[in-house]
């Protein structure tokens, strides 16, 4: 059984008593304690006993107006970031993991850290400036399993902190869904998105929670939206073409994978190169039913069940 086949309790402090200040995230069952901070609080965070133990580091920003990061580790992490502050003046935002009781020693947090520069090459959501990937110290297969595990439970706690760069939204379950499109299989309920005047086409579906839209999809090759160029999804538009999610291909742009969006809004805005409504603009395949009045039918047959 993975951490994540169960519900998990996470407690997060706002140490300043604020949301953009100093916070700490612990999980129950987990050892591992975060530690996040903005560098205009980073005395306040190096002063912390936490901040001289052993563990990993982040430090976030932006480089060149693209996310960027650097991934490192420490035996006093402390130290480090201090030296970094003198060196590196891109970052505004730094993250720090140990464990309550310093029990981590310098090849778990090796170890660490090559697994998290491996997963955030691979899911390219920031640029690193991490050069190459550090080779994995020789542990043992107990104290690598251990390792794996922290891991995991760490990768379901950065998210809580608004911090994504080792989530991988492209969906591994893109084969069955385009499979299932392909074979026109009717017990699976897929959504769709047409802009014939601009030569758009594409197919979605609702998993686990996750409005993934398939691989071969068509968007915009450029966001059009007027007024709305420093929004939100503007910039997940750009993001997704420099992460090459989205490829261009000719007039236009393809998903190169299948991609796992937040909303049916942030998709259709992506597709479209503008703000968009994604409830009203997708429509239930083979129906016609749009996402709004699918999703209406679904919460009134449930009130009926509980009637």
């Amino acid at each position: 059984m993975t951490v994540g086949s169960t519900g998990r309790s996470l407690e997060l402090f706002f140490i300043d008593g604020k949301p953009d200040g100093m916070q700490t995230a612990e999980m129950f069952n987990w050892t591992g304690h975060v530690l996040m901070a903005p560098r205009t609080r980073i005395k306040a965070a190096l002063d912390r006993k936490e901040a001289k133990y052993t563990g990993i580091y982040l430090l976030l920003g932006d480089k060149d107006d693209k996310p960027f990061a650097y991934i490192g580790e420490g035996e006093d992490i402390s130290d480090r970031i201090k030296n970094h502050d003198q060196k590196k003046d891109w970052w505004t935002q730094a993250v720090l993991v140990t464990t309550g009781a310093n029990t981590l020693n310098k090849a778990h947090v090796k170890y660490l850290e090559s697994r998290l520069v491996e997963i955030a090459k691979r899911v390219k959501q920031r640029d690193l400036e991490n050069g190459n990937t550090p080779p994995r110290p020789g542990l043992s297969e107990a104290a690598q399993a251990n390792m794996e595990s922290f891991l995991e439970y760490l990768l379901m706690t950065l998210p809580a902190l608004r911090i994504d760069m080792f989530l991988d939204k492209a969906s591994p379950k893109e084969s069955t869904g385009a499979e299932a499109t392909e074979s026109g299989e009717s017990s699976s309920l897929f959504f769709e998105l047409a802009s014939p005047k601009h030569g758009l086409a594409a197919k979605a579906k609702l998993v686990d929670g996750e409005f993934i839209v398939l691989k071969g999809s068509t968007a915009r090759l450029r966001w059009k939206g007027k007024g709305s160029w420093d929004s939100t999804y503007a910039k997940l538009h750009e993001e997704l073409r420099a992460t090459e999610v989205l490829v261009e291909d000719g007039g236009h742009c393809v998903f190169a994978k299948s991609y796992a969006f937040r909303s049916t809004s942030a998709a259709a805005a992506v597709i479209k190169g503008r703000p968009a409504s994604g409830p009203a603009e997708w429509k239930v395949v083979g129906t016609g039913q749009t996402y709004r009045e699918w999703e209406a039918s679904q919460l009134h047959a449930a009130a009926l069940e509980t009637a």
